[in-house]
Parts: structure tokens; C-alpha cells; sequence
């Protein structure tokens, strides 16, 4: 009862995100990230904590800028997602502008398949469903289920609209292994919380787990990892550069190889992270083991 009921405010949402258009809805999420913000905060006191750790030098109201400005990322993401239905193929293509887009296709030809990664960062679905949309090609984007099975079906619907199709997390490694042995495309966000039991490194100035699948696939299946993250922009569109992680002057010793180039990765998320740091999704306990 409760997925249903969430379910219809969500669809509640989305219609009148469609009703309101882009531009009113993206006014609309000012209201939204004030009202989460301000009057009944989620997840603010995880959000403080991660960025007074992360920018242990700034004064408590640049601490407080940051975050607000990143629950109003957050929202405007959200009416984006919301408003999926309604917006076009050539919208899609328009609002992301892929400064270098050759380099997947320069990769894609060398015929080993290609690893995008992004982060929760900007609108990170947008620029999955843009990438195929602009290359015309398909993605295979692997996903972590919703809880609301509703909502799940309504999101894979929208992100499939076009050319991509989903790989469920979880059960997904046989199919992403498949997807890169004949060549294909996968993207996903590798950005939070790995498992406790996975290796631990350095991001922010604080251990924490990390996911390694990225690596270990790149590595076995000789795959280059593409990272892509879409910045807003005044106007709303998304500037994005790709940009190669390096797999050259790795250890010898496997495990070592997964590590540095895990932490070349990470090391990438964490710069752009601090240049646009309000664009980021700090909701997520990042350091909790």
C-alpha cells in the first residue's frame, strides 16, 4: 500500500512537472530543496558532516551555502527526471553538450568495448540517455533498483525511451561481462559507498570503502574507462569532457593494479567534486566504514 501510495505522488509530480514545463519546474524546485532545506530537513546533518570533513577549512555559512546550493541540485534534478516523459529526443540531445564525443567513438573503434563512468553529480541520468541519443548507439546502463517497484518500472521506462537498455545491479555481472565481450558499450555510477569488506581508500583526506568493479572489469576484460561528468550550467544545459583514466605504469602485482587505478578514478571524482562542489549528492553517508 505504501508503494502505491508513494507511486501516485510521484506521478502526481510528474504530471504537473509536464503541465509546468522545463523552466517553471526548475522555479519549482527552489520551492522544493527550501522546503527539505529549511522546514522539514533530510538527511542535513549527514550533509553537514560530510562537508565539514571534506572542507575542514571553510567557515560554518561557506559550509552552509554548499549545502543548501546542493539540496537545489538536487531538486532541479529531480523535476528534470520528472518531467522525462514529455521531453523530446532532440531536447535530450540539446541539453548536453559532449565537448570531445569523438573519444567514444575513437575507443568504441578500437573494438574492446568501452566502461563510461559517471557520478551522482549534475544530472547524471540525463547525460546517460544523451549519450546514447547523440551517438545513436546503445548504452547498456547498469542500475540500482528503486524500492518502489513502481517508480523502478517508471524509471527504466523513461531511461529506455530511446537506445539504452538497463543492467539491474546486483544480478548484473554476467550481463555487463557480455555486454564488453561483444564489444559494447556500459555505463554506470560508481561514485558511493562501497562494501564494507572492499578496499578502503583515501577520498577527501578519509579511508573509505570503494567499489572496484570498475577496475577489476577493466582490467580483465582490457577495456578503457571513459569518466564523464555532466556540469550544469547557468542556462540549464550540461557541459561534459570525457576523459581517459590511465591503465598505464600499474604495478605488476594484480591487486595493486586495482587499487592505484581505483584511486586514479577516485582521485578524478574528487577534483571536479571540489571545483563544482554544490553540485554533488553529499546526502549519502560516503564514509560510513
Amino acid at each position: 500500500m505504501k508503494n502505491i501510495f508513494e507511486y501516485i505522488l510521484f506521478l502526481v509530480l510528474s504530471f504537473l512537472c509536464q503541465i509546468l514545463g522545463l523552466n517553471l519546474s526548475r522555479k519549482f524546485a527552489s520551492l522544493i530543496s527550501f522546503f527539505f532545506f529549511f522546514v522539514v530537513p533530510i538527511r542535513k546533518d549527514v550533509v553537514y558532516d560530510n562537508l565539514k570533513h571534506a572542507f575542514p577549512e571553510l567557515a560554518f555559512d561557506e559550509i552552509k551555502k554548499i549545502a543548501y546550493g546542493s539540496y537545489k541540485s538536487f531538486a532541479i534534478t529531480l523535476v528534470e527526471i520528472l518531467y522525462l516523459p514529455r521531453i523530446t529526443k532532440e531536447q535530450i540531445k540539446r541539453v548536453v553538450n559532449f565537448n570531445n564525443l569523438d573519444l567514444i567513438d575513437k575507443k568504441e573503434q578500437e573494438q574492446n568495448g568501452v566502461i563510461l563512468l559517471s557520478g551522482h553529480f549534475g544530472n547524471w541520468e540525463y547525460c546517460a540517455i544523451s549519450v546514447g541519443a547523440q551517438l545513436n548507439k546503445k548504452l547498456s546502463v547498469v542500475v540500482k533498483p528503486q524500492r518502489n517497484t513502481f517508480v523502478n518500472d517508471w524509471m527504466n521506462q523513461a531511461r529506455t525511451r530511446w537506445t539504452n537498455e538497463v543492467i539491474p545491479l546486483g544480478a548484473s555481472i554476467r550481463n555487463v561481462y557480455s555486454v564488453l565481450f561483444n564489444k559494447g558499450m556500459v555505463a554506470m555510477v560508481a561514485d558511493q559507498r562501497g562494501p564494507e569488506e572492499s578496499i578502503k581508500l583515501e577520498f577527501f583526506g578519509r579511508k573509505t570503502s570503494v567499489y572496484t568493479g570498475p577496475a577489476v572489469l577493466s582490467l580483465k576484460m582490457n577495456v578503457p574507462i571513459i569518466y564523464g561528468i555532466a556540469i550544469r550550467q547557468p542556462d540549464f544545459s550540461y557541459n561534459l569532457d570525457f576523459v581517459e583514466i590511465s591503465r598505464e605504469n600499474l604495478p605488476d602485482d594484480y591487486d595493486e593494479k586495482v587499487k592505484v587505478l581505483s584511486e586514479r578514478m577516485l582521485k578524478y571524482l574528487e577534483d571536479i567534486i571540489r571545483k563544482y562542489p554544490e553540485q554533488w549528492l553529499w546526502m549519502h553517508k560516503r564514509w560510513k566504514h
